[in-house]
């Protein structure tokens, strides 16, 4: 099964606002699908991390074993679906990524450190945006006006 995770935004004088690198770790709370456990930590996933599955049916960002129910489940990052969110899509759910689950269903997203994002007009590089507390401003010395990523929100979509 798909998921999409759906980023939402108000967008201030910036835009291409995206996770960087293969180590950027997507902190989700997950679902065991059979039980229905959602364990209280947040867990991230990463690109950079894969793991074989069982029987050689190729490999998955994180395998796991349900506490309760003792199935395993993985979930992959659709790597080439990560899109940034730009300046146009300010104010309106757009999917960020998607993940394949076998087993688990994403239930809460964390955005952290990791995102990066570029002066909508200036193009000026913001390589450190942490998005932890839902807002994010700075100032484009450039452009001479501030910059900011207000009012972080997600949403999952099933594919």
């Amino acid at each position: 099964m798909k998921f999409g995770l759906q980023f939402k935004a108000t967008l201030e004088n910036v835009t291409n606002v995206r996770p960087v690198g293969e180590d950027f770790r997507w902190f989700l709370k997950l679902k065991c699908v059979s039980c229905g456990e959602i364990p209280d930590k947040w867990q991230y996933i990463s690109l950079m991390e894969s793991t074989p599955l069982k029987g050689g049916r190729g490999s998955a960002s994180m395998v796991q074993k349900c506490k309760l129910c003792s199935r395993e489940n993985s979930i992959d990052i659709l790597g080439d679906t990560i899109t940034p969110y730009n300046m146009e899509d300010s104010e309106t759910f757009k999917t960020m990524v998607q993940f394949e689950c076998r087993g688990l269903e994403p239930v809460d997203f964390q955005p952290q450190a990791g995102f990066a994002a570029e002066g909508a007009e200036s193009g000026t590089k913001f390589p450190e945006i942490n998005l932890q507390e839902k807002d994010w401003t700075d100032y484009d010395e450039e452009a001479a006006e501030s910059v900011g990523v207000y009012e972080v929100t997600h949403q999952f979509t099933k594919r």
